[in-house]
């Protein structure tokens, strides 16, 4: 009993566990993508028809939401340009960031908050209790990890997210120093 209770208290408590003991650094910034495929611009604009004054972290909601039901993760190479992705389906930690990015960056321009808002993809490192843990890897597909930071350009508050992350384990925000 004892067990069957701490296994339901980590999958409510996940979220705040994984923060507690993973830290993501960053590493460098990668390029955003404008996203001017048809198809991706009618699903988020479809998403965020009626909805207006959305707050960032209702669009960050949306972004991952729209993220996870269009990609699947695949360790192969792939496409990394969002408006590839839409069709291909298919992405790796760092086209999840890019898509979810870009997904971002298109709802607050649509919602006219992209001067205070921008979404950013980046690479990062992972530290497990302060340790990190790509130097445990041999494979360069452990390298580093990529994730998403959603800043405030007027007062610098970040939001750090994880798509590839949150598609499997639907956790929302990380740790992020």
């Amino acid at each position: 009993m004892l067990i069957l209770g701490l296994f339901f208290i980590s999958i409510i408590f996940r979220g705040a566990i994984y923060r507690s003991v993973i830290t993501y650094e960053s590493v460098s910034i990668r390029n955003n993508y404008n996203i001017y495929n048809k198809q991706l611009i009618n699903l988020i604009d479809e998403e965020i028809k009626d909805k207006n004054n959305l707050s960032e972290k209702d669009i960050i909601k949306i972004g991952l939401k729209i993220t996870n039901k269009q990609l699947n993760f695949t360790a192969s190479n792939n496409d990394l340009d969002p408006n590839k992705l839409v069709e291909s389906k298919t992405a790796h930690c760092v086209g999840y960031s890019y898509f979810c990015a870009s997904v971002c960056n298109y709802i607050f321009e649509k919602q006219d908050i992209n001067d205070v808002w921008v979404a950013k993809p980046r690479v990062g490192k992972l530290f497990l209790l302060g340790n990190n843990i790509h130097q445990y890897f041999n494979s360069s597909f452990f390298k580093d990890h990529d994730f998403v930071t959603i800043e405030n350009k007027k007062t610098g508050e970040i939001f750090a997210i994880d798509p590839s992350l949150n598609d499997y384990l639907y956790i929302n925000y990380v740790k992020f120093r």
